[in-house]
C-alpha cells in the first residue's frame, strides 16, 4: 500500500493573468523591481530572473490588481532570486491583490519584507498573499522583523520559511491587521517572538505551523502598540478596545521558546488542538501591558485540546496585572511531565477532564508527534467546530485526539491526497527511497532541506519517479512539485531517518 505524505501545504491554483510577462534582473526587461513599477498592471507577471539583488530597498506603490486579474511577482526558477542586505528588501505601500512567490529575502538591517497601508489608516493594504518564500538571516540586532505587516487585510502567508531573525523582532509582525490566514509555515529562531498580532488586529486564523525555539514568546497573541497605531484608529472616548481579538490557532506544533503562547491584551482567542513540545519557562502567559482607559482586560479566551509535554515542572501559566484570568476556558488538555514526577498543573480555572499522561509522540528526535491509536491522547478531546483538520490535514475524529494529530485508527492510515488522486508518495517516515508516481509530466520537482536549500533535482522525469534518500542526513525535507504550466503545486514533507 503507498502512503502519502503529509502535507506541507494544500493546493493553490497559480493564476498568470492575461497580462504581459515582465522580467526584473540581469538581461531583463528592467534592472529592479522599483525600475518597473510604472510599467506594472493588473493581470501582470513579473519574474524575477535568477541572482543576488542588492540594490536596497525595492519601494513598489499603489500597484493594484484585481480579484481575477492579481499582480503576480515571482523568482523565475524557485529560490533562485534572492534578495540580499539593504535596509528592507521589498516595501509594498498601500498595494492590493497582489501576489509574491518563490523568493529569499536575507540580511536586511531593518525589516525583510515590509507591507503596509502607506500611513492612510482608512484606506488597508488588500489581498496580500506570500506564498513558499524563504526568510532569513536579518542583519539587525533590535525591533527588525523578517516580515512586517502594518494596516493589511484579507491576506494570506502560506508554505514559508522564516529563520534566524532578529533577537528583538518578529518572524510575522503585525499592526493592525485583518482577515489574514498564517499556515504552513516554519519559524526556527525567528527573533523576540514568532507570530506578533497587536494594535486592534483581529480575525486571524493561525494554523498548521510549526514554531520553534523563540527568544521569549513564540506567539505574542495582542502585544503593547502606541495608541495612535491602531488600526482602524481609537475611537475618543476609549471604549472596548484591544490589542487583539478573535484569533484562532489550531493544529500548530510548538518546540522550546520561553513561552508558546502569550495572551497580552487579546480577547476572544482560541488556542485549540496544539502540541506543545518542551517550552523553557511557561506554557502560556496572560498578559495586560497597554492599560489606558477602555481598553478591555486580557480575557474571555481559550485554551483547549492541546498536548503540552514539559521536561520538568515549570510555571504552567504566568499572570500578570489588570487581567482577567477567570474568565479563560481551559477543556481536555493532555499534561505530561517527562520526569515522571507526580505533578498537576497550577491553572486559573478548573481544566475540564483535563489528562495526566504520556501522549507517547512516535518518535520526538525526529520531529514526529503524531499520536498512535492506543494513545491516551485518542478521542479524550472536546468536540468543536473547528479545527476540523489537524497538522496533516486529516479530518478529526468525533470526539478528536487532543493535540495538533488525529490518532484514532479510522483515519490515522488513510492518505491525504494533497492535490489530486493522479498523485501518490510513500512511504512516510523512509530510511532510504521515497516513490513518486501519477501524472506529473515536464514538472519540476525539487528536494529542499528544512532551511529552504535545494539539495536534489528531479525535474523532468517521468513517472514512477523514486528518489534516493541516501546520503542524506536524517532529519526534515520538502518534496516541491509544480508542471510546467504551473497548473498543479504541491509540497510535501518527509522524515529521513535510520534503519
Amino acid at each position: 500500500m503507498k502512503y502519502l505524505f503529509s502535507s506541507l501545504f494544500t493546493i493553490i491554483a497559480l493564476v498568470v493573468g492575461n497580462g504581459q510577462v515582465i522580467t526584473v534582473g540581469l538581461g531583463g526587461d528592467f534592472p529592479t523591481l522599483s525600475a518597473a513599477e510604472s510599467s506594472i498592471s493588473a493581470g501582470d507577471t513579473v519574474l524575477i530572473l535568477d541572482g543576488i539583488y542588492s540594490s536596497g530597498s525595492q519601494f513598489l506603490e499603489d500597484l493594484t490588481g484585481t480579484p481575477s486579474q492579481p499582480i503576480l511577482i515571482m523568482a523565475a526558477h524557485e529560490h533562485a532570486a534572492i534578495f540580499r542586505g539593504g535596509t528592507e528588501a521589498i516595501h509594498l505601500i498601500n498595494c492590493s491583490y497582489l501576489e509574491l512567490r518563490d523568493l529569499i529575502i536575507e540580511q536586511q538591517t531593518g525589516n525583510g519584507i515590509n507591507i503596509d497601508d502607506g500611513g492612510d489608516y482608512a484606506t488597508p493594504a488588500h489581498h496580500i498573499s506570500i506564498f513558499n518564500c524563504i526568510f532569513r538571516d536579518m542583519a539587525g540586532t533590535g525591533n527588525n522583523d523578517l516580515l512586517k505587516l502594518s494596516g493589511l487585510d484579507d491576506f494570506l502567508i502560506k508554505g514559508c520559511s522564516f529563520v534566524n531573525g532578529s533577537a528583538g523582532g518578529s518572524g510575522i509582525d503585525m499592526v493592525g491587521c485583518h482577515h489574514g490566514v498564517i499556515e504552513d509555515n516554519f519559524i526556527d529562531r525567528a527573533g523576540s517572538s514568532g507570530i506578533q498580532a497587536k494594535g486592534g488586529t483581529q480575525h486571524i486564523l493561525i494554523r498548521r505551523n510549526i514554531l520553534k525555539d523563540l527568544d521569549q514568546r513564540a506567539l505574542n497573541l495582542g502585544g503593547s502598540t502606541g495608541l495612535q497605531f491602531f488600526r482602524p484608529p481609537l475611537p475618543n472616548p476609549i471604549v472596548d478596545a484591544f490589542e487583539a481579538a478573535d484569533l484562532q490557532v489550531y493544529s500548530n506544533i510548538f518546540i522550546g521558546s520561553w513561552s508558546p503562547a502569550a495572551y497580552v491584551g487579546s480577547v476572544r482567542v482560541q488556542v485549540v488542538n496544539n502540541t506543545i513540545f518542551k517550552p523553557e519557562n511557561w506554557v502560556i502567559r496572560i498578559l495586560q501591558e497597554t492599560t489606558e482607559s477602555g481598553f478591555l482586560p486580557c480575557g474571555n479566551n481559550e485554551f483547549r485540546n492541546n498536548i503540552i509535554y514539559l521536561e520538568s515542572d515549570l510555571t504552567e501559566v504566568n499572570i500578570g496585572p489588570d487581567t482577567d484570568p477567570n474568565s479563560f476556558v481551559f477543556t481536555n488538555n493532555l499534561w505530561y511531565v517527562e520526569s515522571g514526577q507526580s505533578w498537576s498543573p497550577m491553572l486559573p480555572v478548573t481544566d475540564s477532564n483535563q489528562v495526566l499522561a504520556n501522549p507517547l509522540f512516535a518518535d520526538t528526535s525526529f520531529g514526529n508527534f503524531s499520536v498512535p491509536p492506543e494513545s491516551p491522547a485518542v478521542m479524550a478531546g472536546k468536540s468543536l467546530s473547528e479545527p476540523s483538520l489537524d497538522y496533516d490535514q486529516r479530518s478529526y475524529y468525533d470526539p478528536p485526539s487532543i493535540g495538533a494529530f488525529e490518532g484514532h485508527e479510522d483515519v490515522t492510515n488513510v492518505p491525504y491526497l494533497i492535490q489530486d488522486a493522479s498523485i501518490i508518495m510513500g512511504p512516510n517516515p523512509s530510511s532510504d527511497t521515497v516513490t513518486i508516481d501519477g501524472d506529473f509530466s515536464e514538472a519540476t520537482i525539487h528536494v529542499l532541506d528544512s532551511n529552504g536549500i535545494l539539495v536534489q533535482d528531479y525535474s523532468n522525469t517521468d513517472a514512477p519517479l523514486i528518489i534516493d534518500l541516501n546520503g542524506l542526513p536524517n532529519g526534515l525535507y520538502f518534496i516541491y512539485l509544480q508542471s510546467q504550466q504551473h497548473a498543479k503545486l504541491g509540497v510535501w514533507r518527509i522524515l529521513k531517518v535510520s534503519e
